[in-house]
C-alpha cells in the first residue's frame, strides 16, 4: 500500500490531466480580487466550467510543484495573466476553457483548482484574502475566515519548501 497516493486533476471534458501525489499542502477558498476577477473572465468564456464556490470564493488544493506532474494535454495548455508584469500564471485548459491550476512562478507550489480534483478532495480548511470581500456574504458554516494570509498558511508554505531542501522545482506542468 502507497503512503503517497496519486490524485488526477481533470479538465470537464478529459483531454488534459495532471498527476498529484500525496496530500495537499493546503485547501483554501480565496476571495481576493485577481482570484474573482480572473474566475469571472474564466466563466464567460464558451463551454466553461463554474469557477466561484457557492460563496463568491474560488477553491484550491496547493499541492508542492515536485509533486505535481502532467499526464496529458500539455499542448491543449494555455496561460493567462491578469496583466503583463503579473508572476501567477493561470493555466486553462482549452479543449474545455477550464481553468486548471495557478502557478506562482517565483513559488515552490501549485495551486490547482478544487473543482478539477476528485469531489473528495479536501475542503477549504480557511478562506484567505477575505478584505477584498464584501462583508458577510460567508455564511456561518465557513471556514475560518481571515483577511489575508495568516500565519498558518505561510507557514505549511514554508515547511513544505524546506522539506524540499529551499529547491524550486523545474518539474512544473
Amino acid at each position: 500500500m502507497s503512503t503517497n497516493p496519486a490524485t488526477f486533476a481533470f479538465c470537464p471534458c478529459g483531454q488534459v490531466t495532471l498527476q498529484a501525489v500525496g496530500a495537499p499542502m493546503l485547501s483554501v477558498a480565496c476571495y481576493c480580487e485577481s482570484c474573482r476577477s480572473a474566475a469571472r473572465e474564466f466563466e464567460q468564456a464558451p463551454g466553461a466550467p463554474a469557477v466561484f464556490n457557492r460563496t463568491g470564493g474560488v477553491d484550491y488544493c496547493l499541492y508542492r510543484k515536485d509533486r505535481v506532474t502532467m499526464v496529458r494535454g500539455k499542448e491543449l495548455l494555455r496561460e493567462h495573466r491578469l496583466t503583463q508584469v503579473t508572476r501567477t500564471r493561470r493555466m486553462v485548459a482549452s479543449c474545455c476553457n477550464a481553468p486548471m491550476f495557478l502557478d506562482f512562478t517565483k513559488g515552490h507550489w501549485l495551486t490547482l483548482y478544487r473543482e478539477r480534483l476528485p469531489k473528495d478532495s479536501p475542503l477549504p480548511e480557511m478562506a484567505v484574502m477575505t478584505r477584498d470581500f464584501p462583508a458577510g456574504r460567508l455564511g456561518p458554516d465557513s471556514p475560518p475566515i481571515y483577511p489575508t494570509r495568516p500565519a498558518k498558511f505561510m507557514i505549511r508554505l514554508l515547511s513544505s519548501w524546506a522539506a524540499m531542501g529551499f529547491a524550486r522545482s523545474r518539474n512544473s506542468p
